[in-house]
């Protein structure tokens, strides 16, 4: 086998030995969250939030109700800071979870419509989409699980009201999955990163039309790097970046979604490259894997639960395989818009 293939093979984690149970399928989970919800929403201003106590309940396979105990606060940046419905964590004791649904959970991250309105839910649907798309590309992403979730407040201060919404691993387990740790740095030097990995996240991130992120660096004074978490691989030393919060992306198409103001385009539906340099190898294989895997990114697209916007996320998603199967668009849209070739090895 050709060196530079086996390099390809070696960068895929192998899979975990247990699968969570939360994690095993995409089937929709029917579930109530019961919990001083108006308090956790009231505190989204704050620096320092509590967790609040409150029951989980979910139909398992049988049809039976179960039930469990959970925490919430309000969490995220932007959506924390200007949703009336800001996103939670769910906060399950690992002690309390065994044989549930939930065994090998503790904190999740709960993504659900900002607002109470049927266009925020097609949001939550699309962003959605763009996790399960990068998980049909790498292992190297954050697994999530779709729940029709109703929201009762158990102070009363609330009305009750039910949403497609989804959990996203925690990113401690999924560096456990991928048996690479987690790290804590100010920034990825570019010559650092796991070239193919890279590549994939790149490509991901221009299918999704998303330019809110970066593999190099932090936004602020936090650990790098902006909506992605690096791993490090012993055995090369390099970082391998995993993305993350894609409600920025123009698939999903947010009324408060922007492009970056450097960019020259002026809403996310104009899809623009702003991501990294890689020989042409790396390319030829990440370019390889997208169009090996449309028939399987097309069926989430025509099959999302919930979608009403089957047909304007299909057109989306098209156009990039289109640009993918045209030399001419992509020399021009990303070859020649790469950032970082003066730092490419051989």
């Amino acid at each position: 086998m050709h060196i530079r293939w086996l390099m390809a093979l070696l960068w895929l984690p192998v899979a975990a030995a247990a699968e969570a149970p939360l994690f095993s399928d995409d089937s929709v989970i029917r579930a109530v969250l019961t919990a001083p919800l108006a308090q956790a929403h009231a505190q989204k201003q704050q620096s320092a939030r509590l967790y609040l106590p409150g029951t989980f309940a979910y139909l398992d396979d049988a049809g039976n109700n179960q039930r469990l105990s959970v925490s919430i606060r309000s969490r995220g940046n932007f959506r924390r800071q200007h949703c009336d419905l800001p996103p939670l964590t769910l906060n399950f004791a690992r002690k309390e979870v065994g044989g549930s649904l939930m065994q090998g959970q503790d904190k999740l991250k709960l993504v659900s419509p900002c607002f109470n309105q049927s266009a925020y839910q097609q949001y939550v649907i699309l962003e959605y989409l763009a996790y399960r798309t990068l998980e049909t590309l790498t292992d190297f992403s954050f697994r999530t699980r779709l729940l029709r979730l109703s929201f009762v407040d158990s102070d009363q201060q609330l009305k009750p009201w039910t949403a497609l919404s989804f959990v996203l691993e925690d990113q401690v387990a999924m560096a456990d999955r991928v048996d690479l740790p987690l790290s804590r740095i100010d920034r990825v030097g570019f010559t650092d990163l796991d070239r193919d990995a890279a590549a994939v996240v790149g490509l991901f991130q221009l299918l999704i039309g998303n330019n809110d992120y970066s593999m190099l660096l932090a936004e602020g004074d936090g650990n790098c790097c902006h909506n992605v978490k690096p791993l490090r691989r012993p055995d090369t030393g390099l970082f391998v970046p995993v993305p993350y919060d894609f409600d920025f992306a123009g698939l999903v198409n947010a009324p408060y979604a922007a492009p970056p103001g450097h960019l020259p385009v002026k809403t996310v539906r104009d899809r623009y490259y702003s991501g990294l340099c890689h020989p042409e190898a790396v390319m030829e294989r990440a370019v390889k894997l997208f169009q090996e895997k449309r028939p399987d990114i097309n069926r989430l697209v025509e099959t999302a639960a919930g979608l009403s916007e089957t047909a304007s996320a299909a057109e989306f998603v098209d156009d990039f395989f289109d640009l993918l199967d045209s030399p001419a668009r992509m020399r021009e849209e990303v070859l020649d818009r790469c950032r970082g070739g003066h730092l490419l090895g051989d």
